[in-house]
């Protein structure tokens, strides 16, 4: 069973405050406390700059402030270099952020896997999500040479095994194991839908406690998935969150159908986009729509708010859908979680 934290004023944590010491876990960051509340969660990610610039990570991260409860650092998604996830993790940590380090199995091996989770936990970062990685054909680094030691299953349950084991996959001990909360990712909209489902269930036996999903623009897909992802008693187990996204015209709309693996976007949706006076607009009317939808499905314990050069959209959408239900995340202005 999903653990709750009934006492939802531990919730309001000052950054560079200790985090509470809450019973029966063993990491308890503030996304956590939050899912573990009860709390409809909100996420989104940020796309790493290209630059050894830090106030690029925080200038980024500010237009989120007061509106999501955690922000994933991409990990080189679609195989293109950018600032590592661990870096963009340890600037948001320190400046009072709850970022998600994003580990892909494409680039490093076990070695170097274990030892990076080490450092980002002796860092402050206590969210993981295990990714399998984007093909290196489809960057911008075409020539480099896939690692894949690990696929995402065998990835989070390395990662269960530091914490819970306090030892490496070679049987050595820790001094002192990572405080981690472990999530992986699912895409609900491949068929046949009940492989993606059994899917989710390995890799919730593997260890992970929450799930990021592929853009949902067809929820009758999803409502599907979710049925029988409850019927299985998989959202008693970890905790799950769809992703949403705006779509700012057809002919994106047309293009990410085409070209990004796993995305489904039906033909009405492009229609609609076709016919709108200002597509941009319907897009994020859109998207506001699917998440109003998400919060009523059984099962889905939050959003992941993906909007790719569009990060200024997600305060308005996650605003005017309604579903923080007049929670206030961490920001620096508030410096607390209400």
């Amino acid at each position: 069973m999903i653990e709750e934290i009934p006492n939802v004023e531990t919730l309001g944590t000052n950054p560079g405050d200790p985090l509470p010491q809450l019973p029966g876990h063993v990491s308890h960051g503030r996304f956590e406390r939050v899912l573990r509340a009860g709390h409809f969660a909100v996420t989104t990610e940020i796309a790493p700059p290209d630059s050894a610039d830090p106030d690029e990570v925080l200038t980024r991260a500010s237009l989120f402030d007061g509106y999501v409860d955690a922000i994933n650092a991409t990990d080189g998604s679609g195989a293109h270099c950018h600032m590592s996830s661990l870096a963009v993790c340890a600037i948001l940590t320190r400046a009072g952020y709850s970022p998600i380090l994003q580990i892909s199995c494409r680039d490093r091996n076990r070695i170097a896997i274990q030892g990076d989770t080490l450092g980002a936990a002796a860092l402050g970062v206590c969210n993981a999500l295990c990714l399998s990685g984007d093909d290196v054909g489809a960057g911008d680094h075409p020539e480099a040479k896939p690692v894949f030691d690990f696929d995402s299953v065998s990835l989070t349950r390395t990662l269960r095994v530091l914490r819970d084991e306090s030892r490496f996959l070679s049987g050595r001990k820790l001094d002192l194991a990572p405080k981690l909360f472990i999530g992986s990712s699912i895409n609900p909209f491949v068929p046949p839908i009940p492989n993606r489902v059994d899917q989710l269930a390995k890799k919730i036996e593997a260890g992970a406690e929450y799930i990021q999903s592929q853009y949902c623009f067809d929820m009758d897909i999803l409502k599907e998935f979710m049925k029988k992802a409850v019927d299985m008693g998989l959202t008693e187990k970890a905790y799950i969150l769809i992703g949403v996204g705006v779509l700012p015209s057809a002919r994106t709309a047309k293009w990410m159908r085409a070209n990004v693996p796993g995305v489904h976007i039906p033909d009405a949706i492009i229609k609609r986009l076709e016919g709108a006076d200002k597509p941009l607009r319907e897009g994020r009317n859109i998207c506001v729509e699917i998440m109003q939808q998400l919060k009523e499905t059984s099962g889905v314990s939050g959003v992941h708010v993906m909007a790719y050069r569009q990060e200024k959209w997600v305060k308005d959408v996650v605003k005017r859908s309604g579903v923080l239900d007049g929670r206030v995340p961490w920001a620096p202005e508030t410096a607390e979680i209400n």
